[in-house]
């Protein structure tokens, strides 16, 4: 009777720990991106062209993968995809291939805004972008 009593527990303890380590990592990589998950908006400043508004979507996967997409109002240009997105100690790096952008930018303290550059089309920009409601 000892014996089976010590087997099951040793199997519920394997179970747990197994559960314990599959999960928690999950959890802490979830965690991780809670900052940068949101809406983000703010007006690229091309010079000679009119300035175009940009929104940019990001959620993160139970896993903690992030996704996104971008959206330019002002051309009636929404939902591009964005082929890769990171972001790690307040640093966001994201990708879309469709429109040949690439964004690097620090997040500031409070988590309110993004200071960085776009790279589109051959062409550097400074992009600032907000957190919106």
């Amino acid at each position: 009777m000892k014996k089976a009593r010590a087997s099951s527990f040793a199997l519920c303890a394997g179970l747990m720990l197994i559960f314990a380590l599959g999960i928690v990592p999950a959890l802490t990589m979830a965690q991780d991106t809670r900052p940068i998950v949101g809406d983000w908006s703010g007006t690229l400043n091309p010079g000679a062209q009119p300035k175009k508004r940009i929104v940019v979507h990001i959620s993160a996967a139970q896993d903690g993968s992030l996704n996104g997409t971008i959206d330019y109002p002002d051309q009636d240009t929404s939902g591009i995809q964005l082929t890769a997105i990171t972001y790690r100690e307040s640093s966001l790096h994201f990708e879309s291939t469709p429109s040949l952008t690439v964004y690097d930018g620090t997040m500031n303290q409070d988590n309110s805004t993004i200071t960085g550059t776009m790279k589109q089309g051959g062409a550097s920009l400074n992009l600032v972008l907000k957190r919106t409601p």
